[in-house]
């Protein structure tokens, strides 16, 4: 059975690295998306969200392995993009307004057929709340500055200064603050959380 490691065909973009900024150009990709409200790790909604994707990514892995094409594939990390219709909400880190899409990239192979059918068996086995506002799209980035921040999430700010002088003395920020989360944060350090910082520019 062929043996599938998006991270690692795409070492460039999902295994960078933490000594500095670099410039990507991220393709086009698919992904499993859903869209939300409030601070993360702490709202029922984002946890719901989290959940849902979840859920849905491995029966969609697992449906590819056993009914459809004998494929195993590694589950892609979790990402996110984080904004705020106001931005000195972001700034401040008043978290209650934050406005984020939680996402999951999907191999090429993987249709939105199968993703119908995922999503049909976890709502009939588990009943998640947050599976039905589930989405499948293409997401395209661009070019792109990155770096991988090894820390807890609060200690982020001179990470992503850095990534903004980066882009300053290159162009300007476009699109939406991008994190790919690479550790599990319910077992591993908070020292220890790696997660990609990523931006746009143009």
């Amino acid at each position: 059975m062929k043996k599938i490691d998006l991270k690692k065909e795409l070492k460039h973009l999902y295994q960078p690295s933490a000594k500095e900024v670099v410039r990507v150009d991220v393709p086009p990709f698919q992904f499993l998306m859903i869209d939300g409200q409030g601070a993360p790790h702490t709202s029922r909604e984002y946890a719901e969200a989290v959940e849902a994707l979840f859920a849905v990514a491995y029966t969609v892995k697992f449906m590819i392995k056993k009914r459809q094409q004998h494929i195993d594939y590694a589950v892609m990390p979790l990402e996110g993009l984080w904004w705020a219709d106001d931005m000195s909400a972001f700034v401040a880190n008043d978290r209650a307004q934050w406005k984020w899409t939680m996402m999951i990239m999907q191999p090429s192979f993987v249709s939105e057929a199968v993703i119908k059918m995922a999503m049909a068996e976890v709502t009939r086995k588990k009943a998640l709340p947050a599976v039905g506002k589930l989405r499948f799209e293409t997401f395209v980035e661009g070019v792109c500055a990155q770096v991988l921040h090894i820390g807890p999430f609060s200690k982020e700010g001179p990470t992503v200064e850095k990534v903004h002088q980066f882009i300053a003395a290159r162009g300007a920020p476009t699109g939406k603050h991008h994190e790919i989360y690479l550790s599990d944060i319910r077992k591993a350090d908070p020292a220890k959380w790696k997660t990609i910082i990523r931006q746009p520019l143009r």
